[in-house]
């Protein structure tokens, strides 16, 4: 009987809908997808739901290439992360920041697997709260999209951009802390640490 019950939660396994796929190929290339899995995953994730975006996967893209041909792991490198997104034709809740602000993107360098930047995003208390979902702003952003890129002669080698956030939302939703990540991003401390 238990044999049963397993060939069903197998059946139901295999047969998740396209959405959950959809998901799973929400990245820019194959370690995008894999950090897209790692952070839809996690057994602290708090959101029940995300969608992929193709417009959060393009201001991705872009800011992994301007990264690397700047050398520069910066939030503010090419304008500020919610700016970005409203420029690409995003609209974004009104309660979000505007003048250098950033509730919607998680960048890093120098980390050569999804699995190595997974952790030390997880470890940084901003970006752990905000992918995760552990603030009330934060756990309403149900949108994704990632990239990376490897450019060999560029100072950090390896670019991660994570883009995750709420569509326009309720304007009249008020929240007494709207959390700004500001400059918050990450590079290992020393040369081959996390490689």
């Amino acid at each position: 009987m238990q044999y049963l019950k397993y060939i069903a939660a197998l059946t139901i396994l295999i047969s998740v809908p396209g959405e959950a796929n959809e998901l799973l190929e929400c990245g820019s290339n194959e370690q995008a997808q894999e950090l897209v899995r790692l952070i839809l995953n996690d057994e602290h994730q708090r959101r029940s739901s995300m969608q992929c975006s193709s417009v959060l996967i393009e201001v991705a893209e872009d800011k992994v290439e301007i990264m690397a041909n700047h050398g520069l792991v910066m939030h503010n490198l090419g304008g500020s992360p919610n700016q970005r997104l409203r420029n690409a034709g995003f609209e974004l809740p009104k309660y979000y920041g505007t003048f250098m602000a950033n509730q919607v993107e998680a960048v890093a360098g120098g980390y050569s697997s999804a699995e190595k930047v997974w952790r030390a995003f997880k470890q940084s208390e901003h970006h752990r709260k905000h992918l995760l979902g552990e603030h009330p702003v934060y756990l309403k952003q149900d949108k994704i999209g990632v990239a990376f890129i490897r450019k060999n002669d560029s100072p950090h080698v390896e670019y991660w951009a994570v883009y995750l956030t709420e569509g326009s939302g309720d304007d009249n939703e008020q929240f007494d802390d709207v959390p700004n990540k500001g400059i918050d991003m990450l590079t290992p401390t020393s040369e081959n640490e996390n490689k």
